[in-house]
């Protein structure tokens, strides 16, 4: 693995232990207890234990946490934060689909300076960290060169997107998306009513393989729009999608 930095190092570390359990859940996927949390939004017995792996991992460093399931658990330390998402695609994993994840970033004086996203059906690891690259499975990425819009995929969980010229998916995991963006797989992505936790790794890691995300506010934990593309396609797809 190329040299990344203790925090980033924690980080994989963490998930690495953590997705055991996801994978053995998942091979027993009608075992679980599942408890409504509201429309769309469930939560697992394997959520709940993923997250309290990760902490306990985490917690290595004495730094605060922003959570899915525990929400904002802030010690003395208000300037560094772990910001966790158990499993992101919740309802895939529920249903038996192999697409999901566990995303994690480190937040340090309200920047976002490194994130993992893991996917561990497929075991596919992106990471990033600032100033130091994007990778996936220890090998560098960068998002597309596409210019052609009728060439290019893009990710979204927007239905009834109009514009015909866009050709779009939706996956139900908004932060393989971005990681699908960083590695080229995915052109361009867009989404609205994001939660931070569903994208804080993906920021980075975009931005490390050089790609552009809209700007959000960091203080803020829910309800927030992204549009992630290269510099490339940006500001067109930004244009297109001007009131979406």
């Amino acid at each position: 693995m190329n040299s990344i930095s203790p925090n980033l190092n924690i980080m994989i570390k963490a998930c690495e232990k953590a997705s055991k359990i996801l994978i053995r859940d998942f091979g027993e996927i009608e075992k679980l207890q599942v408890s409504k949390k509201g429309p769309k939004d469930f939560v697992t017995s394997a959520d709940r234990k993923v997250e309290k792996v990760l902490i306990n991992e985490l917690s290595k460093k004495k730094f605060s946490i922003i959570s899915e399931e525990a929400g904002k658990l802030v010690n003395t330390d208000n300037k560094n934060f772990w910001i966790i998402d158990p499993i992101d695609g919740t309802m895939n994993f529920l249903h038996g689909i192999p697409h999901f994840c566990i995303s994690i970033a480190f937040l340090n004086n309200q920047e976002i300076v490194s994130g993992v996203i893991y996917d561990p059906i497929k075991n596919e690891i992106f990471y990033g960290e600032k100033n130091s690259g994007a990778f996936y499975n220890n090998q560098r990425i960068r998002v597309s060169k596409k210019n052609d819009f009728e060439k290019c995929l893009f990710g979204t969980n927007q239905n009834g997107i109009t514009n015909k010229n866009l050709n779009c998916r939706i996956s139900g995991s908004a932060a393989l998306d971005l990681a699908y963006v960083a590695s080229g797989r995915l052109d361009g992505f867009f989404q609205k009513k994001l939660n931070i936790w569903d994208i804080a790794a993906g920021m980075v890691i975009i931005s490390e393989a050089g790609g552009i995300i809209s700007p959000i506010n960091l203080k803020d934990t829910k309800n927030h729009t992204i549009i992630a593309a290269s510099e490339t396609i940006y500001q067109d797809l930004n244009k297109k999608l001007v009131n979406f």
